[in-house]
């Protein structure tokens, strides 16, 4: 088992699939020649040519239209976007296209097309390169939607996703490339729609996906040292959600707390809450709690955007606000 970065388990999903199936194929902005804005493809040209590794205008509708009409045709496109900014410019493709022919055409047609794209805050690139989209994308049926939070799982779940016949919109977070965890050797795959519990816990279930995962962990640290021990869940797909690990964790647990970067209202914390109340509301103890991003514009400024992404103590603060 080798430990290597978030970008780099990508990196291998892509070249595995692209020597296991010659249909498998890459397109985006900056793919090729410079190997990725995130260096994700890196060495794909060279080793798979331009016939395989194809780079395209700025033009995130067309890249999206052109992934659809080869999926169509038997092809298995992988188009990148560089930010999930972006595939605001592609909402009609992915949305009342890709999203829907199967279903239009009874099933005689797939579509078998994976978005990826990264999003999320951190790095002072403004409001209008900064969001958090994935609900956006999360609540149309049709759509695939993952969110994988490690190495391995971003590997496994990506090669699962290319070999999947539904359009995939697989969402990376910016300040995830860098990190580093286990990926196993050989054949790795990581189903859809399954989620993992990260650490075991008996007082809190903390609920949490991508980037905030991290964030989730580090409080269910802090909190150990206070007594209080907290079951992290990383739902690692949001379409479709596992509710049934979520269910057993917060029968086990009765507390639980939702941590999301993107904004509280209408988000995937206010889902998944409505979901337990619906499904588990016996069980509770405390009512739901959610954290998630200041509901403004990214701010530019470092400490305004520091200040309006959550962070650890409003993560503990939530779970001891359960416990009383």
């Amino acid at each position: 088992m080798a430990v290597i970065t978030y970008r780099e388990a990508l990196n291998q999903a892509l070249r595995e699939e692209m020597s296991r199936d010659e249909t498998v194929f890459i397109l985006g902005e900056d793919v090729g020649l410079f190997q990725g804005s995130y260096r994700v493809t890196a060495n794909l040209l060279q080793e798979f040519g331009e016939k395989r590794v194809k780079d395209t205008p700025i033009a995130e509708g067309a890249i999206v239209g052109v992934s659809i009409g080869a999926a169509l045709t038997g092809l298995r496109p992988v188009a990148e976007l560089m930010t999930i900014n972006f595939s605001l410019l592609a909402m009609d493709e992915i949305v009342n296209h890709a999203a829907k022919i199967s279903y239009m055409f009874g099933g005689q047609v797939s579509v078998p097309l994976v978005i990826r794209t990264p999003e999320g805050g951190g790095f002072q690139l403004g409001a209008q390169h900064s969001q958090t989209l994935d609900v956006w994308y999360a609540s149309v049926p049709g759509l695939v939607v993952v969110a994988p939070a490690t190495p391995a799982d971003a590997k496994g779940m990506l090669k699962t996703s290319i070999r999947d016949d539904n359009p995939v919109m697989f969402i990376e977070s910016e300040g995830l490339y860098n990190t580093k965890g286990d990926v196993p050797d050989g054949e790795h795959l990581v189903p859809i729609g399954k989620a993992d519990v990260k650490r075991p816990g008996k007082d809190v279930t903390i609920v949490s996906y991508s980037k905030m995962l991290l964030l989730a962990l580090d409080a269910a640290e802090a909190l150990a040292g206070e007594g209080i021990e907290a079951e992290v869940i990383d739902l690692r797909s949001l379409r479709p959600l596992d509710t049934g690990t979520i269910f057993d964790s917060v029968k086990k647990t009765t507390r639980a707390v939702i941590v999301e970067e993107g904004w509280r209202s209408y988000g995937v914390g206010a889902e998944i809450s409505a979901l337990i109340m619906e499904n588990a509301f016996d069980y509770l103890d405390a009512p739901v709690q959610r954290v998630g991003g200041v509901e403004v514009p990214m701010p530019y400024s470092k400490v305004l955007e520091t200040a309006a992404m959550p962070n650890k103590q409003q993560v503990v603060d939530a779970v001891k606000g359960t416990i009383g």
